[in-house]
C-alpha cells in the first residue's frame, strides 16, 4: 500500500486529500472506492487488496475524515465539495476512465457524479444506498454522530461494535483495525473519533427532510452493482424494487443485514471482484 495526497480547493483555501494506492501504477485499470459518512480508507483495506490483483486501487479519506484535512471554519461539507475534490484526485492519478466503489455516502458522490455528461466512470458499484433516502434514517445516523470520547482503543472499539450492527460478522481482527484508523489520539490521551465533529453537526441540520436522488440516479447510464442490507432502513425494499426496472442494475442482497455492509467478508469480496470481472469489457 502507497499513501499518497492532492490539493483540492475551496471556497477559502486550499486543503489537503489522503488516499491510500494498492496494485501496480503502471495499471491502467483503475477502481476508486469511497467509504461512508464517518468512516474513512481503511475501512477498504481487504477489499482493495483483494482487487489489486485487477486493478491499480485507489481509496481516499474525503476531506474532514481520516488523514485528510479538516475544512476551514464555515466551508461545507457536502456533496459539491466531495466531487470538486474527487475531480482533483482523478486528475492527479492521470486517468481516463475509473470504476468506482461506494459506501453510502460514497456511492452518492459516484452516482452524481456518474450521472454528468462525459463521465470518467464507467462501473458503479453501490453500497446499500439507492434513488431515495428517508430523513428518519438520516436522524438515526446523526444520533450516534459527534465528538464522542474514549479512554482506550478497546472503549472505541466496543462503541463501534455497538454502532455498526452491519458488520457483526468481520472478525476480531477487524475491529481492532477499524478502532485503530477510526479514531485519533488526543493531547489529553484520550481517543476520538476520526472526522471533524462539524460534520455530526451539518448532518443533524440536514436530516430532517428526505433525500430524493431519484433524477440523479434516473440519468446513469453505465452498469450498476446494487449491494442491498435486506435489514437496511437507508435502502427500503420499495426504493430497490424501484431500482430494479433499470436493466443496467445487478442486484446483490444479504439478508438480515443493516446499514451498510462491511465489504471485508469474503463472500462480499468475492462477489463484487467476479462482477467486475465479467462486465470489465461492458
Amino acid at each position: 500500500m502507497h499513501t499518497g495526497s492532492v490539493r483540492c480547493l475551496n471556497a477559502a483555501g486550499f486543503h489537503q486529500m489522503t488516499y491510500r494506492e494498492w496494485g501496480s501504477a503502471d495499471n491502467d485499470r483503475v477502481l476508486v472506492c469511497v467509504h461512508g459518512l464517518a468512516r474513512n480508507s481503511r475501512d477498504f483495506d481487504d477489499l482493495a487488496l483483494a482487487l489489486s490483483r485487477d486493478y491499480r486501487v485507489v481509496c481516499p479519506d474525503i476531506v474532514g475524515r481520516g488523514s485528510s484535512d479538516w475544512l476551514p471554519s464555515g466551508q461545507p461539507y457536502g456533496i459539491p465539495q466531495y466531487m470538486s475534490d474527487m475531480t482533483m484526485l482523478l486528475a492527479r492519478l492521470n486517468v481516463d476512465q475509473v470504476d468506482w466503489v461506494g459506501t453510502s455516502m460514497g456511492g452518492i458522490i459516484g452516482m452524481c457524479m456518474a450521472a454528468l455528461p462525459n463521465s470518467p466512470i464507467k462501473h458503479l458499484v453501490l453500497n446499500d444506498i439507492g434513488g431515495f433516502v428517508s430523513a428518519d434514517s438520516l436522524q438515526r445516523i446523526s444520533g450516534y454522530l459527534g465528538d464522542k470520547r474514549f479512554t482506550s482503543l478497546a472503549d472505541a472499539e466496543d462503541y463501534m461494535r455497538t454502532t455498526y450492527v452491519a458488520l457483526r460478522n468481520i472478525t476480531d481482527e477487524q475491529w481492532r483495525h477499524l478502532a485503530k484508523h477510526g479514531t485519533r489520539q488526543l493531547e489529553s490521551g484520550e481517543f476520538a473519533l476520526h472526522y471533524d465533529p462539524v460534520i455530526a453537526e451539518t448532518t443533524s441540520e440536514n436530516s430532517h427532510q428526505d433525500v430524493d436522488l431519484w433524477p440523479v440516479w434516473g440519468a446513469l447510464q453505465i452498469p450498476q452493482l446494487l449491494i442491498w442490507g435486506e435489514a437496511s432502513d437507508v435502502l427500503e425494499e420499495q426504493t430497490v424494487r424501484r431500482m430494479q426496472e433499470n436493466d443496467k442494475l445487478d442486484l446483490y442482497s444479504l439478508p438480515e443485514i443493516e446499514h451498510a455492509p462491511s465489504l471485508m467478508e469474503p463472500d462480499q469480496i468475492h462477489f463484487i471482484q467476479n462482477w467486475l470481472r465479467e462486465h470489465r469489457n461492458k
